[in-house]
């Protein structure tokens, strides 16, 4: 196959690497054959300057013919902007998957008193005497990135909240977090080392990051699921319903908002589905 230049979420330009694509989709739990099945067709459809989020798009609606609850993960990072516009779905999402790793007293939306003046944290938790405080941000579009002035504003507002504990000698956070669904600048990376601020974005820490938690705990949102129109999943979230877990046992609140027959069993098996893959 003759070399195609594709051009990624932030503009730039790289030649397709199918190992890649590969990659992404054993990790979705693709079988062999279905991911052979999946490069063959996307192969054919290459073309030069062709948008890796049509190679997704692609890929997704192959993937989907084949194994449908496995194309649901693969959807996963783009399901988790369908969380939004306002984030507060995401914070919840990002409280469970802590709770799922062993946090105690997840809490979200807490408002806490600074030095100079009051903050909503978006997520307090405690793990093994640590207690931590996160910051949630929100991009509803993968080429945005939380730059050098997001990490300066949020441990700006962290140290205001610190010097407070230190007035009155008792500790509340005693560790600072930043999380994002999608990727982080170089240099809001760099200043967070140097101040001793966690960073967790999509892909980072390697090893660490947000698709390495939702794979270790098992939590999907149910904007991933592929048999929910987007209306019907605006639906749901506005009765608290985020993840595909929820659905388990839940056939009444599907019903509440007109799915029944085979519509219906085919979400559940679906949901089902993804929360085994």
């Amino acid at each position: 196959m003759k070399q195609v230049t594709i051009i990624k979420q932030d503009g730039t330009a790289e030649a397709f690497d199918v190992e890649k694509l590969r990659r992404s989709l054993r990790r979705s739990g693709a079988s062999d054959t279905a991911t052979q099945e999946v490069i063959v067709k996307i192969e054919a459809e290459l073309k030069d300057g062709m948008t890796t989020d049509v190679i997704y798009k692609h890929a997704f609606k192959h993937l989907e013919d084949v194994e449908r609850p496995v194309a649901a993960k693969y959807s996963l990072k783009r399901a988790i902007l369908a969380l939004g516009p306002s984030g507060y779905p995401f914070e919840n999402f990002i409280a469970e998957i802590l709770k799922a790793k062993g946090y105690k007293d997840v809490k979200v939306g807490t408002m806490v008193q600074g030095e100079c003046v009051e903050h909503e944290v978006d997520i307090l938790a405690e793990i093994k005497g640590k207690k931590i405080g996160a910051e949630i941000k929100f991009h509803n579009k993968l080429s945005i990135a939380s730059d050098l002035k997001v990490a300066l504003y949020v441990h700006s507002r962290f140290e205001d909240i610190r010097k407070k504990e230190q007035k009155d000698g008792k500790e509340l956070i005693s560790e600072d977090w930043l999380i994002t669904n999608t990727r982080f600048s170089k240099n809001a990376i760099k200043y967070s080392k140097c101040v001793g601020m966690k960073l967790i974005s999509w892909n980072y820490p390697k090893g660490e990051g947000l698709q390495d938690m939702i794979d270790e705990t098992g939590i999907h949102p149910i904007t991933a699921l592929t048999t929910l129109t987007s209306a019907q999943k605006v639906k749901l979230m506005g009765k608290g319903i985020v993840l595909c877990r929820n659905l388990e046992n839940n056939e009444d609140t599907l019903k509440s908002i007109g799915l029944k027959g085979q519509k219906l069993e085919d979400i559940m098996k679906e949901s089902q589905g993804l929360c085994k893959v």
